[in-house]
């Protein structure tokens, strides 16, 4: 059982009060360790969306992002798991088209007070409105169209260069060239 700054007995479930629960990632590129990054998640603007990344990095539940690969990468733009643009968080089918989350089917927008002003920026990835699961994205440059679309919910703390570095793995289209993979995470 973890606690946060705000001393609720667990972590994941943070209380909007609490704020700012910090998330780390390590990552694996072509199989080789590629280094650590941390999120700080913004609870106190999105605590639904931000519980379900924190109960995902814990793997909590039974499943989560640890093993997840990033499936799709656009230089400039994004990386993606879970299934977008640095893209992840796809730990089902591994290539954008699988979602399992905590709390069921889908999960609404909760807002979108927060904007995509910069890179860094941690967003839900959905397919419309109301359609948010375990996909997520890292924006690595401004991307204000995504504004009023995509739940901005966090941002990379540490270890931006890592995800930087992704981007030799992408293309256009988003393809990956290599596996690049989260070896391991959970909140610290």
């Amino acid at each position: 059982m973890t606690t946060c700054r705000c001393l609720c007995p667990r972590a994941a479930l943070c209380p909007p009060s609490c704020g700012h629960p910090t998330v780390f990632f390590d990552i694996t590129m072509d199989s080789e360790r590629s280094g650590h990054v941390s999120f700080k998640l913004f609870a106190d603007r999105a605590s639904n969306t931000a519980e379900n990344f924190c109960v995902l990095s814990s793997g909590e539940k039974g499943f989560g992002y640890k093993g997840a690969c990033f499936h799709r990468i656009i230089p400039g733009f994004t990386c993606q798991n879970g299934d977008f643009i640095c893209q992840n968080g796809d730990f089902i089918c591994h290539n954008g088209t699988g979602s399992k989350h905590n709390y069921g089917e889908k999960f609404d927008d909760e807002n979108f007070i927060l904007k995509h002003t910069g890179p860094s920026l941690l967003s839900m990835t959905n397919a419309r409105p109301h359609t948010n699961g375990s996909l997520f994205f890292i924006c690595t440059a401004k991307t204000e169209w995504l504004d009023s679309k995509y739940v901005f919910f966090g941002k990379v703390k540490e270890g931006m260069n890592i995800i930087k570095a992704t981007e030799h793995f992408g293309g256009r289209n988003g393809k990956t060239s290599n596996m690049i993979i989260i070896t391991d995470c959970g909140q610290i």
